[in-house]
């Protein structure tokens, strides 16, 4: 059996995590890999958890950080991207998995605002969203993530390839 791993996208909303884990998705299982994406809106949509305080976001981040950890215990390459504001969840996540690679997908917060399709900044900003990332909700940036990507330089591909990349570094694909 091939050794799992738990890669875990995180930055703001709206950073490109999602899309960038979407594009590795693809390219691993082009490759044979058994892979899975967790993704934030999805897995919220589906347990019903629409509890964003400090409490409820890392209640919701430890329950998946178990998920993961469970499939990557089974040979699956776990994708998960969630904001996961806090280091603490982060850190959480990386000390119950034995394979783990944080991925920081570092965009600045105006490219963010810019690419917010779901005018979730503009609600937070006009107070109409309270506790939102960024805005009146801090993040924690990580402080030894194993990549750092910048899209404002690179494309999806070149994010995604980094990735890869990093996942053959270290032996998870071949």
């Amino acid at each position: 059996m091939k050794r799992g791993v738990v890669v875990w996208f995180t930055g703001l909303p709206c950073s490109g995590k999602t899309t960038i884990a979407k594009k590795v998705k693809e390219i691993l299982e082009q490759k044979g890999r058994d892979v899975e994406l967790l993704d934030g809106d999805t897995v919220r949509d589906y347990i019903k958890n629409k509890d964003f305080s400090k409490e409820g976001r890392n209640k919701h981040l430890r329950y998946i950080a178990l998920m993961a950890k469970l499939l990557a215990e089974r040979g699956v390459v776990v994708l998960c991207s969630f904001v996961s504001p806090y280091r603490e969840n982060r850190d959480f996540a990386r000390s119950i998995t034995e394979d783990f690679i944080e991925v920081f997908v570092d965009t600045p917060l105006d490219i963010c605002i810019e690419r917010d399709v779901k005018g979730m900044y503009k609600k937070a900003m006009a107070g109409e969203i309270k506790g939102f990332t960024g805005i009146d909700d801090p993040y924690e940036e990580p402080l030894n993530p194993e990549l750092i990507i910048e899209t404002v330089n690179e494309s999806v591909e070149e994010s995604a390839e980094r990735v890869i990349n990093k996942l053959k570094e270290m032996g998870y694909i071949d």
